[in-house]
């Protein structure tokens, strides 16, 4: 279950997220991609820990590619031009940006960030970028400072584990979103407990480890906030290397960890809010369709 917090301890989370993601904002893409969200010390083992390649999508920006995501929820986010896109947790902005090229000059995408660093960062890329229907505005996911039902879709890449009220974020969700409107959210989820080393750690809770919740958990906390057709659009193993286990569990706990069956994963998860939108219900994709759908064949 979702793990109750006081508000004092939620506070407390918030800011050592806050204060660990200032610090990210400032390092380089390969760091972040050896860690895990660039929280944690650096693998020596595995480059690549959470993050997919968003280097084929149209709209990417290198210089906005922080590789802090576990999954590309914008290529799975039916995004349609004109589109309001909110992007809950934008960092620099990659997804921002994505999606700006799925909503094109008519559209607006929305990112939200609670830590100053990232939103200069992200309002600089966009500056450069020359783009003038993306917006970047500080404030908490689980308390957004946006109308109700202004968008046609949210996306979010790995973010909601990061806030210690997450039921609270989803009713947000549900709040801003249109009748009718959708999500595609990646996020890290568990199955079987994490051992006590980890579960209790503060950078692996900043790492988006320790504060991800049991995925069918998470599943039902969405549907419980009111989305319908709640589905994994794509689920994918994240193994943490064993040099980054070995700095909080000993010998006999890391083989332990390695033995037991808890599994780690990155899902990309859709919803929709009831109703339907001013322009009619959107067609829905077959998930097979976008499980097989490869960035680079321009389907995506």
């Amino acid at each position: 279950m979702e793990t109750t917090l006081t508000t004092h301890e939620s506070a407390r989370l918030k800011e050592l997220v806050r204060e660990k993601y200032s610090q990210i904002a400032q390092q380089d893409l390969a760091v972040n991609a050896s860690s895990c969200c660039g929280a944690t010390p650096s693998s020596k083992e595995v480059y690549n820990i959470m993050m997919d390649d968003y280097s084929q999508l149209n709209g990417y920006a290198q210089e906005a590619d922080l590789g802090l995501g576990c999954g590309l929820p914008t290529a799975f986010a039916q995004i349609r031009q004109g589109d309001t896109v909110i992007d809950l947790g934008s960092g620099a902005g990659n997804d921002c940006f994505v999606a700006r090229h799925e909503t094109g000059a008519e559209g607006k995408v929305i990112g939200i960030d609670f830590t100053p660093a990232m939103v200069a960062k992200a309002r600089e890329n966009a500056f450069k970028l020359g783009y003038n229907n993306v917006e970047f505005i500080q404030g908490d996911i689980d308390e957004m400072p946006l109308p109700t039902a202004i968008a046609d879709v949210i996306v979010s890449n790995c973010v909601l584990n990061l806030v210690p009220n997450k039921s609270a974020v989803m009713t947000e969700m549900f709040r801003v979103l249109k009748p009718g409107g959708h999500f595609s959210v990646s996020d890290v989820v568990l199955r079987g407990e994490l051992p006590e080393a980890l579960r209790n750690d503060a950078t692996m809770y900043a790492g988006c480890v320790a504060g991800a919740m049991q995925e069918s958990e998470y599943l039902a906390a969405l549907s419980a906030a009111g989305f319908e057709e709640v589905e994994v659009q794509k689920r994918k193993t994240i193994t943490i290397p064993r040099d980054i286990l070995a700095k909080y569990l000993d010998a006999a706990g890391l083989t332990a960890f390695e033995a037991g069956e808890t599994g780690i994963f990155s899902i990309t998860v859709f919803g929709r809010k009831p109703g339907a939108t001013e322009r009619g219900v959107k067609p829905r994709v077959k998930l097979s369709e976008l499980q097989a759908c490869q960035p680079k064949s321009g389907c995506c």
